[in-house]
């Protein structure tokens, strides 16, 4: 085997760890204790990325793609974003593919295909429990013939409450499990998120990150890191656009849009007090 390493320097020097980046992944968050409120998470969180966030905007190419996978994910990506304003906000980006493949395993093991015989669910929102998995716009792959998932599965209420509750819980449910969280998909995950961002996502599929909500056309407050199906060519997402939303992906995509926005609210005045 050819090792892509030519080498690995441990540092807790942030002009060491930032300079000339092509990537950032940053991974080190404040993990929630026990009795610890989300807000006390996010007032500890804040400091973190408000101090990642500047020294990637003084040390960093300004090319850089920055992936943020410590939790609370999307905020703390908002945040290291404000505190590196030479850096475009696209460059942004929070981890909701280990969500989007877990969505992905639910449909595939109901159907007994793999995994790669799904695409095109979608992750909305917050990279928390009220996450909007939905795969109205998914495509699963039976016996050669490509068809909806909702057709395919022909349960719509696994698919409405069942389903939607697993994948929102599974994070939980692995660390029931297990005692720890889930390292292995998660990197898993991280891999696939940063192998799309640099190579593309392939012809007439999409992929969930959160991403700024700057322009998107799904009524998506502005200024949200808030997760979206995305298309990646040349290094750059576009948002998925067109997709019709019914009544019921439009209740739960405003419930965690609005979660969202109170922890910014939250977060941004941590930070103006940092």
């Amino acid at each position: 085997a050819v090792s892509c390493f030519s080498e690995v320097i441990p540092t807790d020097k942030e002009e060491v760890a930032f300079k000339d980046l092509d990537i950032a992944i940053l991974v080190g968050s404040m993990p929630r204790r026990e009795g610890m409120e989300r807000k006390d998470l996010l007032k500890a969180n804040v400091k973190i990325f408000k101090s990642q966030g500047a020294a990637l905007d003084k040390y960093a190419k300004k090319t850089v793609k920055v992936v943020v996978v410590g939790n609370p994910a999307n905020t703390n990506c908002l945040i290291a974003s404000k505190s590196a304003p030479s850096i475009p906000k696209e460059n942004f980006s929070c981890l909701t593919r280990l969500d989007h493949n877990r969505a992905k395993s639910q449909i595939a093991l109901k159907l007994g295909v793999t995994s790669n015989d799904v695409k095109n669910v979608i992750i909305w929102g917050n990279h928390s429990s009220t996450q909007y998995p939905d795969v109205n716009h998914a495509k699963v792959n039976v016996k050669g013939k490509e068809v909806g998932v909702y057709e395919a599965i022909k349960d719509d209420s696994w698919l409405k409450g069942d389903f939607i509750l697993t994948v929102q819980q599974r994070g939980a449910a692995v660390i029931k499990a297990r005692k720890l969280s889930s390292a292995m998909s998660a990197a898993k995950a991280i891999c696939d998120h940063v192998r799309d961002i640099w190579f593309g996502t392939p012809a007439g599929e999409f992929v969930s990150m959160g991403v700024i909500s700057d322009g998107n056309s799904y009524g998506v407050p502005e200024d949200l890191l808030y997760s979206f199906p995305v298309v990646i060519k040349d290094k750059t997402w576009k948002f998925v656009e067109g997709l019709p939303i019914n009544d019921f992906s439009r209740e739960k995509m405003d419930l965690t849009a609005k979660e969202l926005t109170e922890e910014k609210e939250t977060a941004v005045e941590f930070l103006s007090n940092a």
